[in-house]
């Protein structure tokens, strides 16, 4: 291990009246609901890439975090590893997730990153069994270098496809390797800057295609864990094909993957979308793919995904309402694809920034679970609708309903959806 770390204690719950910074106030770990732990049921994972690889750089400026392990070389990666499994100790984490990318140094080919890789996987192996720290999803990251600058599946040179289904494979391999409870792809070139030069039909049916591929070859690893899908609107692309949950699922439905295929749905993404996290979620749940969270939250006053760790317990309550509307998590779990602000420099800063993170989504997951027990939305959701259940309008032609209306004389009056009623009765378990 490092003493990157040194002097900060194991996180440890003590109660909504604790004082110390270094101590849980809302997530007890062993504490239980519906015969599930807490630890159980939201299953928390840190984000390597932002936890660990991110250098603390925006658009206008360069990098502002001076770690040790920042470098080339496997000795780094290593000791990147040291300092990250370290951190899972502290805050007892039950799951990590990881892009390629962030883990090991790019080599000067394919085979070099493939050894890098590789070399890595094994060296997390003996840690991960040390901490109990398993992997939520393993990935591929095909959106930072520049050979990825026209898309990874849907760029218009077949060697990029093929590289891009080389590396999608070498990190299924490491995934599968590590027990990894899903794979997540997420295409963040997988789009356009302009339609000038972009075959939209072509390049589609390219990313249907490689879809299928990676199914295929999941089946064929025997690899147990859910294929997971992230949609963004945009951003890095102007227009990213994954826009949100509708639109995936459109496109798993044309290539028929609907029951190959989940989703991993980021509250940041659900933004730039124009939704709320909650509409995302709920749309999923309605569809059957709710695989996993990534939990985070944008800033309001800015156009861009600014990755913050949630400080929202209403919003974090709403959205896990939703999850648990849908079953609740089976391979997935609450993935913290949050980042420090660019001014928080200190070791301590990253641990709180996840015991924050940790005690708020533990606080609106409580507040959900009381809401669904409560059972007084649903029931209010019920009557809206309960017209429906003794009518048979939705098994009739235009014709005959046309002929109701006026041999009834049907003149509907508008009836409250009672919304501020709702919504009150949302803050009373907050």
């Amino acid at each position: 291990m490092t003493d990157f770390f040194k002097d900060i204690p194991e996180i440890r719950y003590a109660g909504p009246e604790a004082t110390s910074d270094f101590a849980f106030r809302h997530y007890d770990p062993a504490e239980t609901l519906g015969g599930k732990t807490l630890a159980e049921h939201l299953r928390f994972s840190v984000a390597y890439w932002h936890s660990f690889a991110w250098e603390g750089g925006d658009p206008f400026g360069g990098p502002t975090f001076e770690r040790p392990w920042f470098g080339e070389g496997m000795d780094r990666a290593k000791m990147k590893a040291d300092a990250a499994f370290e951190m899972f100790r502290i805050l007892g984490q039950p799951f990590f997730c990881f892009h390629d990318v962030d883990v090991r140094p790019e080599g000067g080919n394919f085979a070099e990153s493939l050894a890098n890789l590789e070399e890595i996987t094994d060296y997390f192996g003996p840690k991960m069994e040390e901490t109990g720290t398993r992997l939520l999803w393993g990935t591929a990251n095909m959106f930072s270098h520049r050979r990825w600058m026209s898309g990874a599946a849907t760029n218009p040179d077949p060697d990029v496809y093929a590289y891009a289904a080389a590396t999608v494979k070498s990190c299924m391999d490491a995934t599968h390797k590590l027990g990894g409870a899903n794979y997540v792809l997420w295409g963040g070139r997988e789009g356009y800057e302009t339609l000038l030069n972009t075959d939209l039909k072509r390049e589609r049916e390219q990313a249907g295609r490689f879809l299928a591929a990676v199914v295929d070859y999941k089946k064929k690893i025997g690899f147990e864990g859910a294929i997971l899908v992230e949609p963004k609107p945009q951003e890095p692309s102007k227009h990213q094909y994954d826009y949100d949950v509708g639109t995936v699922y459109g496109f798993l439905k044309e290539f028929g993957l609907e029951g190959e295929v989940q989703m991993n749905i980021e509250q940041g993404h659900a933004i730039l979308a124009g939704h709320s996290f909650e509409h995302e979620l709920a749309m999923a749940g309605a569809f059957g793919i709710l695989g996993s969270i990534d939990m985070n939250r944008n800033d309001y006053q800015s156009g861009w995904d600014t990755d913050q760790f949630p400080n929202n317990v209403l919003e974090v309550a709403l959205a896990y309402y939703e999850v648990l509307k849908a079953g609740g998590f089976s391979s997935g779990g609450t993935n913290f694809d949050a980042k420090l602000r660019r001014q928080s420099l200190d070791p301590e800063d990253l641990i709180l920034a996840h015991v924050g993170g940790m005690d708020v989504c533990a606080a609106g997951f409580k507040a959900a679970w009381a809401m669904l027990e409560d059972g007084g939305l649903e029931e209010a959701r019920a009557a809206r609708y309960a017209g429906y259940d003794s009518s048979d309008v939705l098994g009739q032609d235009l014709g005959t309903l046309f002929d109701r209306v006026l041999a009834q004389d049907i003149n509907p009056k508008p009836r409250s959806g009672r919304q501020e009623r709702l919504e009150n009765l949302v803050n009373r378990f907050l």
